[in-house]
């Protein structure tokens, strides 16, 4: 391959020379020949259609799709950096008409103990907290609650933009813009319309969950269909608000499900780029934790009993691994030939895999994250500082630079002053437990070794 052209050579060729460091080579035995000319995908000049993921989920080496995933984030993001946001999750309520079952966060009874909504200034004081550490935006989400009314919302959204006129507001699934729709009878689109005009700026891809219906019905009753969450993004689109998009993997679907929703995603893409002024800017995928979920009730797949999962009308959930995980992550790298951004999820799948994810089509960390309430009430807790994903990057082979929610480099870490390189003042040692004498020491070293074996009778 010649680097930053277009000459390739034949795909077996091909598959060695697209070398991350932390991908080994392929031999002749590790390696699969796809039917059709992957160097055509990699090279956008061809889509890779719903047949051709199939085939290679079902039969490439996970290496090799890293190695074609590496080659087309390189053609996407050929900078010499990768990039993370430092924000805040913030939780307004957990009160929720939602029943989905791979929720562990959600409250239906509004009289639980541990049920709560949010005060304006207890919000205001967490903002604080988040730009007193150099964050730059808020994603704030919550349960479906029906007791806020719209005025809850609105004076919130003021109030954090004339206190904090910095921080960039990313807020509000499709699925609480559905039920808002219903809770005060009024259009999505105007809902939409009146909170950007008191300061919401981008709206998150939470709730996308699976959108094939013989899914969502069983995974999320009471939550909003598949095709609502592509309008409201689309009004959203419309509107000039940037969007992000999401996928839940590792519960009651099979691949085919996986494959409609990325579809639906690149189609409505398409639609975004051709007719609105505004798009998503970024597709995050993770996979499904079970604790503390009434979905962990069901049976496993046990993946010795047959050679694919299929879905058996949502009696049993296959768990994704790190190996599925980093294998959809390279292929919706192929298939999202129009999104430029794919986020690593190592919120859900811990630092290591999260640093791989960076080898397999991400190019994005996505948050240090100071407060995270949803997966971790699902039994995940990892959590990253910004001197920790700094140097996750680094050590990958790239600068790490922090970003907007539009993607924008805000500050390169080139420099010692970077959040990873600078000097930590040692801590005090503490004073050893057992003392010993310089003669101790001598006389430890001349003893003879004895080793002695048990007798067995």
């Amino acid at each position: 391959m010649e680097v930053g052209g277009n000459v390739w050579m034949d795909e077996y060729a091909m598959a060695d020379t697209i070398q991350p460091a932390l991908i080994p080579p392929l031999g002749a035995q590790g390696y699969y020949k796809p039917s059709f000319q992957i160097a055509d995908i990699i090279d956008g000049r061809a889509r890779l259609t719903d047949d051709q993921f199939l085939e290679l989920y079902e039969n490439a080496p996970l290496a090799q799709l890293g190695r074609y995933a590496a080659a087309v984030t390189e053609r996407l993001c050929p900078h010499d950096y990768r990039t993370y946001v430092i924000d805040r999750n913030i939780n307004y309520t957990n009160i929720c008409t939602a029943r989905c079952t791979f929720c562990a966060f959600k409250r239906n009874d509004p009289s639980a103990s541990d049920a709560y909504t949010l005060d304006h200034e207890v919000i205001y004081g967490k903002i604080r907290e988040l730009m007193a550490i150099g964050g730059t935006q808020i994603l704030m989400q919550g349960g479906m609650n029906p007791a806020l009314p719209i005025t809850y919302y609105e004076e919130l959204l003021r109030g954090i933009r004339e206190r904090f006129p910095t921080i960039h507001i990313h807020a509000f699934s499709p699925p609480e813009f559905v039920e808002f729709s219903r809770f005060f009878a009024m259009p999505v689109a105007e809902i939409l319309k009146r909170f950007q005009a008191c300061g919401l700026a981008t709206v998150p891809g939470g709730g996308g969950e699976i959108f094939s219906e013989r899914v969502r019905s069983r995974i999320g009753p009471g939550k909003c269909s598949g095709d609502q969450w592509l309008d409201v993004m689309a009004d959203a689109h419309q509107l000039g608000m940037h969007t992000s998009a999401t996928m839940l993997i590792g519960h009651i679907e099979d691949i085919t499900d996986r494959i409609d929703h990325l579809h639906k995603l690149r189609d409505r893409q398409d639609w975004a780029l051709a007719n609105a002024p505004a798009h998503y800017t970024a597709f995050i995928h993770w996979s499904y934790q079970p604790e503390n979920t009434p979905l962990d009730k069901k049976r496993k797949w046990n993946p010795d009993d047959s050679a694919h999962f299929l879905f058996d009308g949502g009696r049993t959930v296959r768990l994704a691994d790190a190996n599925e995980y980093l294998r959809m992550l390279a292929l919706s790298r192929l298939y999202l030939d129009n999104f430029r951004n794919l986020q690593s999820s190592w919120v859900t799948m811990g630092p290591k895999i999260g640093q791989l994810a960076l080898f397999f089509g991400a190019n994005d960390m996505g948050s240090v994250m100071m407060e995270e309430n949803v997966v971790s009430s699902a039994g995940t807790t990892y959590c990253l500082s910004e001197e920790m994903i700094c140097r996750i990057i680094r050590d990958s082979g790239w600068i790490p630079a922090q970003r907007n929610q539009y993607y924008q480099v805000l500050k390169r870490h080139d420099g010692g002053n970077a959040p990873d390189r600078r000097p930590h003042n040692p801590s005090p040692a503490r004073p050893r437990q057992h003392q010993i004498t310089a003669a101790d020491a001598a006389a430890y070293k001349v003893a003879p070794l004895v080793i002695s074996a048990k007798t067995h009778h």
